[in-house]
Formats: C-alpha cells, sequence, structure tokens
C-alpha cells in the first residue's frame, strides 16, 4: 500500500470515497461532524483515511518509526485527502506532508479518540460537576501515547466550534471540534500543542453566522492586554509549603479570631522604578513584608482574574480561571498565596459573579446566543455598568461560576472570597425604573435564582474547605446575609456594614461645632451591629470618583485633619466588626487614588503620615493581641455603652469584652478640639486601667495630651457602673484602656 492511489483505484473504491459535498462542507468549515469524516474509518475493504492538511501537495500515511504506509489522494486544492488501508495497518500513524519547498510530518487530531465521557455530560448538565475546571478549558495530556492538548468548552446552541492558535495558522478548518450533543460540549485533542500557546474559539453560532473569536470561558492563562487571547497553562511545578497554615485554617473560628484586611490593588500598590507593574515575586518579597510589618491579618486583592481593561479595576473580568497576567503567570500567583501563609497572612480574592463585560472576544452570546446571560435585558443586562447579568436559573451557568469559586480555593489556597456587587444580584429591579424589570415567579423583586445560586457556592465553599470563609459586599437590610443557609441565611461568612461607614464618614466630614447635631450617625450602628457578622469597611470605593481621599475628607487645618483622622481609626478599631483599610489610607494618602500609578510612598517620610501610619500599626497589633478587642466581634456580650449620649460634648465612651475571662477594653472617643478636663466614666472595675493607645500621643504627631500612660478607678458607682475614674480626653481623640486584674479592689464586678 506504499503506491500512489491510480483512477483505477478510485473507480474500484468508489463505495469508501467522501462525496464532493461532504469534502466542500469541510473545507468550507460548515460541516456538522468533521470527526465522521476525517480521520480513519473502517470500511469493507479496510482502513479509509482522511485529512485536511492546506498547504500541501501530498500528503502519505506512515508508521511512527517512519516507515510509508499508503500515500493519500488530493480530492480539493484547499488540502483535503483520503484514501485506503488495509484493515490493522492505520493503528498509530502519522502524517507526513509536501510542497515544493518543504515536507513536514504531523499527528492528525481526528485519529484520537475523545477524552470526555457521559459522566461529565451527566454533572454538568446536573449541575453537580464541581471539578468542572479540571476537564474543560485547555489541558495539557498525554492521550493514546501522544503529548498535546485538551480542549474543551460548552456551546451548546453553536453549528460549529474549532479551535485556534499559531499551531494551525489560526484556521478554523483545521482542528474542528467533536460535539458532545447531549451536553453541548465541544473537544478536541491537538497533538504536538505545548504549553504556553495561544488560542481562541472560532464558533459559528446555530444560523450558521461567523462570530468574532472568543477566549476560553475556562482557559487558566491569558495573554497580556490589549491581546486578548487565553494561554495554555501547563501544569504547576509549584510545590506548596503551607501545610502547617492549611492544617490552622480548618480548625479556626473566623467569627472569634482578629481580622484586620489590607485592601489591595495590585497594580498601583507600588510600581517598578521604569513605572512598570511588580510582578508576583516581587509582590510577594515587598507587600507581603509591609503587610506583616503594619498588623494586618489578612491581605484582600482587588480581582485577580484576567481583565481587559486597567481602568476596570478588575471588577469586570473575561477570563475567571485565569490570574491576571500583568503581574506573572499562575504558578507565580501561588507563590505569592504560598509566601503570604508562610509569613502569618491570609488572601482574601474579590470574586465576580454578578456581571460580566459585553467585549466580543468575551462570553456575551457566546455561541450566537444569550448563553451565559438572560435573553431579555430587562434581567440580562446591567444600567449602570454596561455589562451582562449572568443567567443564574442555568443550570450549567450556574456549575461554572461554582466551580470557578471552588478552583480558587482548590488551586491557589485561597483563604476568603469577597464577593462583589451581591446586592445587584439579589434584587431584581436593582438600578431600575417600573416597567425596566421583571418579577419573579411570585411577583416579587427577588432574584430566586441568584439567592439559590449564593446559597449553594456558600455551602460548597464551606463545605469542601473548612476555615475558609466567604464576605459579601452587600448594601441592603437583607436579612440573613451571613446567617447559615440551614438557618435561611444567604450562608456568607461575613458582610460589609455599608450603613456604618456611610454614617460615620458623613459625620467626620462636619466640622466638630457641628457634630452635636449628627450625635446618632455614630450610634445608629449599634442598633444593629450583632444582626450579621459585619467587616467595617473604608474601601477602594470611598476614595474614587471624586470623594478623595479618607484624609481628604477630615474638617479644619492640617494638624485637625489628621487628629480627626487618627480619632477616627481608633473609633473604627474600637467598634466591634472586623476590619477594613484600603492601601495608602494607612499613611494618609492625600489625593485620591489612581490606578495608573504607585501610592505617594514619599509621604511616609513626613511626620504626619508617618504618625498615622504608626498608629494604624499599633492597632492592629492591638487588635491581634487583646482578646476584648476582636473576639466577640459580630456578638452583642462583646459590647455594652458607658456614655453614647454625651451629644454636647461629642463624647462617646463604651466596653469591650471578651469570653475568656481576658481583661475587658474601654474605648473613649472625642470629637471635638477641646480637650475634656477630669472627665468621669463608669468602670465595671475599681483598680488600675493601663492606656494603651492614645491616638492624642506624641509619636502620632498629636499634642499629646492624656493620662500619663493609667488612670486609677475607685468604688464609686457611675454610668451603671460600680466603679469609675475621672481622665483627661485628648482633644480630636480617641483613648483604649485596659484593666489590670492584679490591682482589682472589689474583685470581678462585672
Amino acid at each position: 500500500m506504499s503506491r500512489r492511489p491510480t483512477r483505477a483505484d478510485d473507480i474500484s473504491g468508489a463505495d469508501w470515497r467522501a462525496s464532493d459535498a461532504q469534502i466542500a462542507a469541510l473545507v468550507e468549515a460548515r460541516h456538522g461532524d468533521p470527526f465522521a469524516l476525517l480521520g480513519p474509518h473502517s470500511v469493507p475493504k479496510g482502513v479509509v483515511i482522511r485529512a485536511f492538511v492546506p498547504h500541501a501537495e501530498t500528503v502519505s500515511v506512515i508508521e511512527r518509526g517512519g516507515k510509508p504506509l499508503a500515500h493519500l489522494f488530493r480530492r480539493h486544492d484547499a488540502g483535503f485527502f483520503e484514501g485506503l488501508l488495509p484493515h490493522g495497518s492505520a493503528a498509530g500513524y502519522r502524517l507526513k506532508a509536501g510542497n515544493a519547498s518543504a515536507s513536514w510530518e504531523l499527528d492528525d487530531p481526528y485519529a484520537f479518540g475523545p477524552v470526555l465521557g457521559e459522566l461529565d455530560d451527566h454533572l454538568l448538565l446536573e449541575g453537580t460537576h464541581r471539578t468542572l475546571y479540571n476537564r474543560l478549558g485547555a489541558h495539557p495530556m498525554r492521550h493514546q501515547g501522544i503529548e498535546g492538548v485538551h480542549f474543551a468548552v460548552w456551546a451548546p446552541h453553536a453549528s460549529r466550534v474549532s479551535v485556534v492558535g499559531d499551531f494551525n495558522a489560526w484556521d478554523g478548518r483545521r482542528h474542528q471540534m467533536r460535539k458532545r450533543v447531549t451536553s453541548g460540549l465541544w473537544e478536541i485533542f491537538a497533538p504536538g500543542v505545548a504549553a504556553g500557546t495561544a488560542y481562541k474559539y472560532e464558533i459559528t453560532g446555530p444560523g450558521g453566522e461567523l462570530l468574532p473569536l472568543k477566549a476560553d470561558p475556562m482557559g487558566m492563562a491569558a495573554e497580556m492586554r490589549p491581546s486578548t487571547a487565553s494561554k495554555v497553562a501547563g501544569p504547576s511545578a509549584h510545590v506548596w509549603s503551607d501545610h502547617g497554615w492549611m492544617a490552622l485554617r480548618s480548625q479556626r473560628n473566623q467569627r472569634r479570631a482578629p481580622m484586620t484586611t489590607y485592601e489591595v490593588h495590585l497594580g498601583s500598590w507600588r510600581r517598578s522604578g521604569d513605572g512598570g507593574y511588580l510582578d508576583y515575586d516581587r509582590l510577594a518579597a515587598e507587600l507581603i513584608p509591609y503587610a506583616v510589618w503594619m498588623g494586618f491579618t489578612h491581605l484582600e486583592l482587588m480581582p485577580v482574574s484576567e481583565h481587559p481593561l486597567d481602568a476596570s479595576w478588575g471588577y469586570q473580568p473575561i477570563g475567571l480561571f485565569a490570574p491576571s497576567s500583568r503581574f506573572g503567570d499562575p504558578d507565580g500567583f501561588r507563590r505569592f498565596v504560598d509566601a503570604a501563609h508562610r509569613a502569618g497572612l491570609a488572601v482574601i480574592i474579590d470574586w465576580v459573579p454578578a456581571h460580566f463585560p459585553t467585549d466580543v472576544h468575551g462570553l456575551a452570546r457566546f455561541d450566537g446566543t444569550a448563553l451565559y446571560e438572560h435573553a431579555d435585558p430587562r434581567k440580562g443586562f446591567h444600567p449602570d455598568w454596561n455589562t451582562a447579568i449572568y443567567d443564574f436559573g442555568r443550570t450549567e451557568v450556574a456549575n461554572i461560576l461554582a466551580a470557578n469559586a471552588l478552583y480558587w480555593l482548590d488551586a491557589f489556597h485561597i483563604d476568603a472570597l469577597r464577593v462583589d456587587a451581591v446586592a445587584s444580584m439579589l434584587y431584581l429591579d436593582y438600578s431600575r425604573k417600573d416597567g425596566e424589570w421583571l418579577p419573579n415567579i411570585h411577583g416579587g423583586n427577588q432574584n430566586l435564582e441568584a439567592v439559590a445560586f449564593l446559597r449553594h457556592v456558600n455551602t460548597l465553599a464551606y463545605g469542601q474547605h473548612p476555615g475558609t470563609a466567604t464576605i459579601a459586599e452587600e448594601s441592603t437590610s437583607w436579612p440573613g446575609v451571613s446567617q447559615p443557609v440551614h438557618a435561611g441565611g444567604l450562608g456568607f461568612g461575613f458582610k460589609w456594614n455599608m450603613g456604618w461607614m456611610n454614617d460615620t464618614l458623613r459625620y467626620m466630614a462636619k466640622e466638630p461645632a457641628h457634630r452635636r447635631w449628627h450625635h446618632d450617625q455614630m450610634t445608629f450602628g449599634l442598633l444593629y451591629a450583632f444582626t450579621e457578622n459585619f467587616v467595617l469597611p473604608l474601601s477602594h470605593d470611598e476614595v474614587v470618583h471624586g470623594k478623595g481621599s479618607i484624609l481628604g475628607r477630615m474638617p479644619g487645618d492640617d494638624w485637625q485633619q489628621f487628629a480627626n483622622l487618627r480619632a477616627y481609626y481608633g473609633f473604627m478599631w474600637g467598634h466591634p466588626g472586623k476590619k477594613l483599610l484600603f492601601m495608602g489610607q494607612e499613611f494618609g494618602q492625600r489625593g485620591e487614588w489612581n490606578h495608573e500609578t504607585s501610592l505617594d510612598w514619599h509621604l511616609c517620610d513626613a511626620p504626619a503620615h508617618r504618625g498615622v501610619q504608626l498608629l494604624v500599626r499599633d492597632l492592629n497589633h492591638l487588635h491581634r493581641s487583646v482578646p476584648a478587642l476582636h473576639r466577640l466581634d459580630c456578638e452583642a456580650e462583646g459590647f455594652q455603652w458607658i456614655v453614647g449620649d454625651d451629644a454636647e460634648q461629642s463624647v462617646f465612651v463604651w466596653l469591650r469584652l471578651s469570653d475568656d475571662g481576658s481583661p475587658p477594653v474601654v474605648v473613649v472617643c472625642n470629637f471635638t478640639p477641646v480637650r475634656r478636663e477630669g472627665y468621669r466614666i463608669g468602670l465595671p472595675h475599681a483598680g488600675l486601667w493601663r492606656e494603651i493607645l492614645n491616638t492624642d500621643a506624641g509619636s502620632y504627631g498629636g499634642s499629646g495630651a492624656g493620662n500619663g500612660g493609667q488612670v486609677w478607678a475607685q468604688a464609686e458607682a457611675a454610668h451603671g457602673q460600680p466603679a469609675s475614674a475621672c481622665l483627661t480626653i485628648p482633644p480630636l481623640a480617641t483613648l483604649y484602656l485596659q484593666f489590670e486584674p492584679s490591682t482589682a479592689q472589689d474583685g470581678r464586678l462585672g
């Protein structure tokens, strides 16, 4: 069978030849089932082999050792060849092609069987494919003894899907994929393709229309923007060294543990000398030691998923499974997380399942239909952000998003997911006027499918990864956001307290003389402080869009602005709830955040800014080391008002308690520039109370007023407490007083 087929062969073997119509459909990329035509196929007279090799003038079938088996007959000038081999002679064949200028060998992608199975179809349709990311996307592997990459994508309404890249000259005719009709999955094994290869999917819609090239929805790596292709990610070579951290994490009660979070945008925390981005390894070397020195317990990273526009900050992701190539490859991000864990830092990432951008290379109308999004814009389009909204009621979409959440926990050891824009998911009428939204089946405005999805994801996260957390950015009064699913809640671990943030910032922006009329803005949050497991956030949202910086919102001259800021931070760290501070605000960044440049690190050389930085550092270390300041953050038993009604003097005093028998702490705030002498406060114990924090200390840039580091309380009742003390409250300042049990004069009275 090594001779070239002759015209006699064509006539005598006509029963095995492809029809001209089939060949035309194949070379025009409109054949409904290319695997039924190309590759090896048994026929009564032997095995017919058909191949599509553009630019080839001759194609032969050879054994892997190079021995010729047969020449194939050229049936179409575009490069379609076929020929007949005896039974049994085609096993493990290769193709040898040539033209006037070159010859080359290749493995035929249509000689390989499927990788996916019926279980993959079943689990996707059922919505329970927990490790879907291991099956879809691009995965280097050895299949049928040959190295290559398996590509798989969900596009049920497409009439044709091809994977294209440099390996096939971006020619959608060469790797037309096999459709799994049951599930709508398409797959192909591409021999010879390697990790690092750029690729996209070429898709024709249900009507045969050619769509813009699409990035892989489950691609695990991507090109550097402005290029938009996915890249084949190789198997991870990273060896994790955080086993101790992971073991301890699984036993940790997050509600009772200290939690002070440093929110970071990796692209603008610090830049290199030439203005470029720091990569994951350099960020690990610089950001992590800084966060540890500052005493933060958690790093929260604004979205690291691949996104097309730097100015989007990551909240319009295209590659949900791909750490952004701006900072390196996926293993670089693994090394970053591993280094954080070794240093004792938890890593939170912002996760964005609420919506997605409509860039043509993304998910929008992915297979020519509204596949990932609702077709009706009243449910499928977000008017605030000009983005598409996921169809959470579609089983496969919910499965892909849930698998994405687990992927970050599984593959990158992420400790928590902060879920962006939850309110926009929960309400069908979010940012919509009458007539612009569709009610649910009960006639209400609750997005029942989104509720079910969030509960499912939270159940999976906590069930599969004990010790991790999910955190909701939810700005309404939806009940039970951070209550367990089995108790009727959404199942989040924590919720951002947006009301507290808005109220307290409005109060702090007022001139001190006017604050007496707005006293309730600082106290109102305590009426609901324990209805959820709250995080107190001063996030990136508060330093953009003309809002300025936190320091810039403070009234008064320069000294008063810094004093107000220090007092406010003292108030915040003493208040029940976990803490979050956006980068730059820990040293009093003056300007509004600019994602295009580094933070103004030179400010730390100025005493006032350095003082704020040292204060936040001390607040973090106190939060971690003093149980009364964190153990009952989310429980009413850990808080008690002492003075909550002194609006005239803008003074607030409260008690923080622990459940482990450790000493209580009293927080005292004075939000006027008037020094309060001889101010009596009730205390639960007579004896020595150490002044463990004074935001007016000279080392922070304050006036140095205070109580000499301690206050003695007498057994004289006040404010409903059995003891009391007179103290000096510095102007625009917060004090923390911690009881010294060895000096108790009255035993344990409270």
